[in-house]
């Protein structure tokens, strides 16, 4: 499934307000890692992660490595951020950033 172009805007809407739920470091990707970007992703649907590793060419790679093993999408990246997408049908409404948020679209 790939987002449209309003999807992603409303997304990136959203994500602006999040604060990072995982940190990937120069380690690489851990069987921890993925545990964690799992249950972020199930629980809250759209979820920003911090990338800190210093190379632009290894933080894309990383991205392509984490959406591969995690079926998200990617929605966004700025800088050493990145924000992730992938659909829960059985989301808990009162942990799922899109339910959440899905009236703010950038206004408070």
């Amino acid at each position: 499934m790939s987002l449209s172009q309003a999807q992603k805007k409303a997304f990136r809407s959203i994500g602006h307000h999040l604060n990072p739920v995982v940190t990937v470091s120069e380690n690489g990707v851990s069987e921890n890692l993925l545990a964690e970007l799992s249950r972020a992703l199930n629980d809250h649907e759209l979820i920003k992660v911090k990338l800190a590793i210093p190379e632009r060419d290894d933080r894309v790679a990383m991205i392509n490595e984490l959406i591969a093993d995690s079926n998200a999408e990617l929605v966004q990246t700025i800088g050493k951020m990145a924000l992730f997408y992938r659909r829960n049908p059985k989301v808990n409404p009162k942990l799922s950033n899109i339910t959440r948020f899905e009236n703010h679209h950038g206004r408070h």
